[in-house]
């Protein structure tokens, strides 16, 4: 039987996380918004839309969402040339790809990001398919992205692993009834990631690539 392994895709596989932060902090500056880049932190792997209702709350002015969301895709399209994958993240996506399983994305990227992102990992020989969040009613926390990608590699829950760096990509993936592994690369604590639902944390690709003869992935028989 197939085996599937999802992976999210910055602050995962990409070193891109606090890009993120920087280019959402200055498009809720322009719009007269304050808010702390320790938050913007936390609510980056959200959506556009469901990011500014983490932050601003669902009850406010939308009337500037199109307008923050079309900043922060400008600020951040300032990187595409450069945007840094994490060390071994190719050799993991490879190696497992090498193994027999299928590896997709599962990411709220779209468009010329997500074609950055590839060219960032540069492994799109090991890629099998991509999940967005354009592709499902709802994004990560739901787990709708995580449900779309199991059908698309075609096999059950137990038979995938999610790999993220966010409690909403956590959140998804355990909703969606798939063994999650966590990194701390996106910056987050092994605490909160454990808490929404990891299996086990590592530090980044690299590391889980050195462990992945122990890892959730050998949980999951050929």
């Amino acid at each position: 039987m197939d085996r599937a392994a999802l992976f999210d895709v910055d602050g995962t596989l990409t070193d891109t996380n606090h890009l993120h932060v920087t280019a959402w902090w200055e498009a809720l500056r322009q719009a007269g918004h304050r808010v702390p880049m320790h938050a913007v932190h936390r609510a980056i792997g959200l959506p556009g839309e469901d990011l500014l209702d983490h932050l601003l709350g669902e009850d406010r002015d939308h009337s500037d969402d199109d307008r923050m969301s079309a900043a922060h895709d400008t600020l951040y399209a300032t990187y595409f040339d450069r945007l840094p994958a994490f060390d071994s993240a190719a050799q993991l996506l490879r190696t497992l790809s090498q193994a027999g399983w299928k590896v997709l994305l599962v990411t709220s990227a779209k468009d010329r990001e997500l074609e950055a992102l590839r060219k960032a990992v540069d492994a799109d020989d090991a890629i099998d398919d991509t999940a967005t969040s354009d592709d499902v009613e709802h994004g990560k926390p739901a787990p709708d992205p995580v449900r779309h990608a199991l059908e698309l590699a075609q096999v059950p829950p137990e038979r995938a692993v999610f790999v993220g760096d966010s409690v909403w990509d956590m959140e998804a993936a355990r909703r969606a009834g798939v063994t999650v592994v966590g990194l701390l690369c996106g910056g987050i604590p092994r605490g909160d990631l454990e808490e929404a639902g990891a299996a086990a944390v590592y530090r980044d690709p690299a590391d889980l690539l050195a462990g992945l003869g122990a890892s959730p992935f050998s949980r999951v028989p050929a």
